[in-house]
């Protein structure tokens, strides 16, 4: 363990030390104030800004007492109530257009659904001509660090026949290099130039002058005759940034409020230069865009505003109206974006140095950054960082396991390629191909299968908000150091020499000659680890490697991907036993553990046939709600009921068998995004539920009427058409786990937290149906089926695990070593216990599972190696 003393070298960066370095700006806001507003942010580290900004609560006061006190009609209607909200509407507009320092007269607010539909709209009507005219054609082009949604621009101007030309922002920095001369032209030609003011991906702030020299002719992405026009996407930029349009004077403008406030959502605009909107072709039109028209006639006459033109329907009138107090707000408690500019890049920029010293005592690097800068200048660059964490052998540990290991600690992160695959692929130097391959590997965006062939696919992202705070960044990085993510020492060297990470000049589109981070943001490691907290953990210091080459591909690929292989008919030749047998009646609540048990087509008969749902008719598990574990129903097949139990409450009973009177209400609800159709228990059972848990929630039952589609789900490892019938369960039938591998865990923790543990208890947390004992540990694994006694199973795969084995299920308290202990064990991978499925129909009256039966497995080819399934545990809800 890092020792505890705390001299001048070792100091820890105080509060007080980090906000003297700030800019005046970048000191505002008070505390009480912040945590009357953020209150729910405590425990929490919020950093994903980047996704979404959070909401002030003082927000949604001054909007809640608005809607209170005043009636807001359609603005389309000329009532009073409506005139009110027509003229609110248009005060909003005004002071958007001030935030951007720019008047009605220079632009005009199109408000949309968000700057996704704010770009679509602008691909759908700019003056595109197209190819095979006798004019020369336009086109479209952008910049590959760009947002899917502009990349998916081309596909409307495909259909309009129009070519699009992707821009690497490299080509961009050469050409700015060596500009030419503008050239006189009587071409009048559109073309569209799109790029982000800010990178979405690695903060990197593209240079704003790009504007002018574009539309001026100066930076010519294709030298192509014709005039040149700037769709500006901001969406990322100005949730922290300020946009000057008066200097920056882009013909498009496209953004997303709750980017900037947090709320509301769904909700964007589209800033359009009133010198092209006379130009933009609108093709159609909806309620509220029409002077006039005729149902029988090819006759319209568009609204006189450019607005009324382009807003169809009746806009959100009432999420417009909340923008108002968003403004207010944030002008409360920032002082405006010049100051939020200056928090959140001096946020970023501490991060940065202290992530960026961080090595192992071998000398290898703790984290790979992916930026285009040396965070020294705010504009420059955004309040982004984004990074793989690496192993003491420097190979990349993926972004899921750290995105886990992260939940563990209330630390809110990105992961993935964060809808931009450009960036992705030039940062992490992903091929076309590769891109290819993954997709036929399995791998889709938003997934968790994080390294294929031993390369990532994605990597993990940071970004701070107006209300992020220095204990943000500073609880980030004591994570980093704390959790075992790897295994070896980390330490700080004396001096600071972060690792290259900032793209050769010749590949970077921003240069800065600023100097480099300051020797007094470094660090002590032996003060982060000895200092008070969750973060105090004794078992974060391991022994020195000493640095080795990467492993081969394959070996990479072994250690860190799960086999999976075509089964092959020939036994083992071993036999084991059933040692426990348990069901979960009610979804995430207590296990009922029986010595013997009906089989039915979905499993266990009644395993995880009720759940419990908030008042959204969301299901609640142990993730939201530990204390579900303090709760426990078993069944009594004689008497047909199943008994509740809890301490403290009066047993209640609920029948097994289904009575659906008139009255009950049936409803639809999701189980790991799989539809089904349940009813609802009643207000008895939910008034029992919501006092022991000090929640409105209501226990529903799955339908046994219900036989569609919602049942029949599709189970990894089987084959796309196959159907398998499930409970509400997650993913599959059944899970099994294995004592000797419990066995083996258990010394590996016991090491780590010096007590001791009982092994029924570790085995609880694991949640399974059925459980054995083998020879060795992790046998399980090489099965690809099994027999138990009259009963076969197909075993289809593994059970990642999640933050629930954290969780003691007698005590409902949580303890985040156990997840950090198996993923030490397994190679960074959190894989633990089989899902089975009946390789038949089964019937509840003749097929029973006992203890004390015979287990025979039936193995599987280890030859054949793919990738992982990307699913958090399914089995354990």
């Amino acid at each position: 363990m890092a020792g505890t003393g705390r001299g001048p070298e070792e100091k820890l960066l105080s509060f007080q030390a980090f906000q003297s370095r700030c800019p005046p700006g970048a000191r505002y806001g008070a505390r009480d104030s912040w945590q009357r507003d953020f209150r729910r942010l405590r425990g929490i580290t919020y950093l994903d800004h980047a996704g979404a900004t959070l909401f002030a609560e003082s927000l949604l006061k001054g909007f809640m007492d608005d809607l209170r006190e005043n009636i807001y009609g359609n603005p389309h209607s000329q009532n009073i109530s409506s005139k009110l909200t027509y003229d609110t509407i248009e005060h909003v507009r005004y002071r958007i257009l001030q935030h951007f320092n720019t008047t009605a007269e220079d632009y005009t607010v199109i408000f949309t659904s968000g700057s996704t539909a704010a770009l679509k709209l602008v691909a759908e009507t700019f003056p595109w001509i197209p190819e095979g005219t006798k004019e020369p054609s336009s086109r479209f082009c952008y910049l590959t660090d760009s947002h899917t949604s502009v990349v998916g621009m081309r596909g409307i101007t495909a259909v309009m026949n129009v070519l699009s030309v992707p821009v690497q922002p490299k080509d961009m920095l050469l050409l700015e290099k060596n500009k030419e001369p503008a050239k006189e032209q009587n071409c009048t030609t559109p073309h569209l130039f799109c790029y982000p003011a800010q990178s979405n991906f690695s903060g990197t702030k593209y240079p704003l002058s790009w504007i002018r020299k574009i539309q001026a002719s100066e930076l010519c992405p294709v030298r192509i005759p014709g005039k040149w026009f700037v769709l500006l996407d901001a969406a990322a930029f100005v949730s922290t940034s300020p946009l000057d349009l008066t200097v920056h004077t882009a013909d498009f403008v496209a953004i997303s409020f709750y980017k900037i406030f947090g709320f509301p959502t769904g909700l964007g605009a589209l800033l359009v230069n009133n010198e092209i909107a006379p130009f933009l072709r609108k093709i159609y039109f909806g309620g509220g865009t029409a002077a006039a028209y005729l149902a029988g006639e090819d006759f319209y006459s568009p609204g006189q505003s450019i607005a009324e033109r382009f807003e169809d329907g009746t806009v959100s009138f009432l999420d417009i109206i909340a923008l108002k107090h968003g403004f207010d707000a944030l002008e409360r408690l920032t002082g405006g974006m010049e100051n939020i500019k200056q928090h959140t890049f001096a946020l970023a920029h501490y991060t940065y140095t202290v992530l960026s010293t961080l090595k192992y005592t071998n000398g290898a690097p703790v984290v790979h950054i992916y930026s285009d800068t040396d965070f020294s200048n705010p504009d420059v660059q955004g309040p982004i960082i984004n990074f793989n964490v690496l192993d003491e052998n420097g190979d990349i540990i993926g972004y899921s396991q750290v995105d886990k290991m992260a939940s563990l600690y209330n630390i809110h992160v990105r992961t993935g390629c964060f809808c931009n695959t450009g960036a992705c692929q030039q940062h992490l130097g992903i091929s076309n191909e590769d891109i290819k391959r993954n997709l036929q590997a399995g791998h889709v965006c938003g997934d968790n299968i994080d390294i294929i062939d031993g390369r990532p696919t994605g990597s993990v992202r940071i970004s701070f908000g107006y209300m992020s705070t220095f204990e943000d960044a500073q609880n980030f990085l004591k994570f980093i150091i704390a959790t075992q993510l790897s295994k070896a020492d980390i330490e700080f060297p004396s001096q600071p020499t972060p690792t290259k990470t900032v793209t050769e000049s010749a590949e970077s589109p921003i240069q800065n000659d600023q100097a480099s981070c300051h020797n007094a943001d470094v660090l002590s490691l032996k003060t982060i680890i000895s200092d008070t907290g969750p973060w105090n953990n004794s078992s974060a210091m391991l022994k020195t490697t000493r640095w080795q080459p990467p492993e081969t591909e394959l070996e990479r690929t072994r250690a860190a991907v799960f086999e999976w292989a075509v089964p092959v008919h020939s036994s083992s030749n071993k036999s084991f036993i059933v040692t426990n047998i348990c069901l979960y009646p009610i979804k995430s609540c207590s296990a009922f553990e029986v010595t013997q048990w009906p089989v039915g087509n979905q499993g266990l008969l009644y395993d995880r046939n009720w759940m419990l749902v908030n008042q959204n008719g969301v299901c609640i598990t142990q993730k939201q709600e530990p204390r579900l574990c303090l709760i426990h129903p078993s069944i009594d097949l004689k008497q047909k009921i199943m008994v509740i139990k809890a301490e403290g409450m009066d047993p209640i009973t609920v029948p097994l068998e289904e009575n659906l009177e008139k009255e009950t209400q049936i409803c639809q609800s999701k189980v790991c995004a799989h539809r089904v159709q349940t009813y609802d228990c009643g207000e008895r059972i939910a008034d029992w539920f919501s006092e022991f848990l000090g929640r409105q929630c209501h226990l529903i039952r799955q339908s046994s009427d219900f036989k569609g589609n919602a049942t029949q789900k599709h189970v990894k490892g089987q084959a796309p058409s196959a159907t398998i019938s499930l409970s509400l369960v997650n993913e599959a039938q059944y899970l099994l786990i294995n004592t000797t591998s419990i066995l083996y865990l258990k010394e590996q923790i016991i090491a780590r937290l010096e007590e001791p543990l009982e092994t029924e208890q570790l085995i609880q947390r694991f949640r399974a149906n059925i459980v054995i004992n083998t020879v060795e540990p992790f046998e399980e694994e090489e099965w690809a089926e099994i027999s138990i006694g009259a009963l076969h199973f197909q075993v289809v795969g593994p059970c990642n695990r999640c933050q629930i084995i954290c969780i003691d299920q007698q005590s409902g308290e949580r303890n985040k070593e156990f997840l950090q202990s198996l993923s030490n064990v397994r190679g960074r991978k959190t894989h633990f216990g089989i899902y089975l499925m009946n390789q038949s129909s089964c019937s509840s009256s003749s097929n029973l599972l006992s203890v004390g039966s015979p287990v025979f497995p039936i193995l599987k080819e280890s030859t054949k190696i793919q990738c992982p399934p990307s699913n958090e545990e399914k089995a354990s809800g």
